[in-house]
C-alpha cells in the first residue's frame, strides 16, 4: 500500500512481484489521507495476510498541501490499527530518504522524514509490528537518496528497488511468523 514508490515498483523491477502473491496497490502521488480514504478497498476487502504500508512523502512534499508530522504519523497509524482489527498482520516502512522534491523544492524534507520515521519505528516497536527500515540502507551523507538507487532523487531505479525487494520479503516473512 503506497504511492508512486510502490505503484513503479512494479514497472521498474517487475519480477520482484513474479510467481508470489503480492498485491500492489500504489497510486502515484497519493498522500496519507487519500491512502487511507481507499484502505478498506485497496487491502481489507482483498484480506491478505500481511500489508506493507510505505506512506508519507508525499504529505512532506505537501502535494494536497500542508499537513503535519502528527497529522502524517496518525494516517499511518489508523491504516495499521483498520489491518490489525481485521486480523491482517501490518508491515510499517519507513519513509525514503529525500534531500529535497525537485516539484516542490525549498520543503527542508530530512528533519520532517527523519521526525516521521521515528514516530513510524517506535509505534511499529510499542505495539509489536515489524518496522521495514529501508531508510539506513538508502540514504547517502546529505541524507537524501543515494544517487545509485535513484533517477531523481525521491524514487528509486531498478538497482533500489533490488535493494528495497529482500527487506520487503523478510519483514514480510517476520509478520508472518508473529503471534
Amino acid at each position: 500500500m503506497g504511492n508512486s514508490i510502490t505503484e513503479y515498483w512494479l514497472k521498474l523491477d517487475a519480477g520482484f512481484f513474479d510467481n508470489k502473491a503480492y498485491i500492489n496497490r500504489g497510486i502515484s502521488g497519493q498522500t496519507t489521507p487519500q491512502m487511507l480514504k481507499r484502505f478498506k478497498t485497496d487491502v481489507i476487502d482483498l484480506k491478505p495476510a500481511v500489508v506493507v504500508i510505505l506512506a508519507g512523502t508525499n504529505d512532506i512534499a505537501q502535494n494536497t498541501g500542508p499537513i503535519t508530522i502528527k497529522e502524517i504519523s496518525e494516517n499511518i497509524i489508523t491504516m495499521a490499527e483498520q489491518a490489525k482489527a481485521h486480523h491482517i498482520k501490518v508491515v510499517l516502512s519507513s519513509v525514503l530518504p529525500v534531500f529535497d522534491y525537485h516539484w516542490n523544492p525549498g520543503l527542508d524534507p530530512v528533519k520532517k522524514i527523519a521526525e516521521l520515521n521515528a514516530i513510524i519505528k517506535n509505534y511499529a516497536i510499542e505495539n509489536n509490528l515489524v518496522y521495514l527500515d529501508y531508510y539506513h540502507v538508502m540514504v547517502d551523507s546529505k541524507k537524501g537518496l543515494n544517487e545509485a538507487y535513484t533517477y531523481d532523487g525521491v524514487h528509486p531505479n531498478k538497482a533500489g528497488y533490488q535493494i528495497m525487494g529482500p527487506l520487503a520479503e523478510a519483514a514480510i516473512a517476520k509478520a508472518l511468523n508473529q503471534n
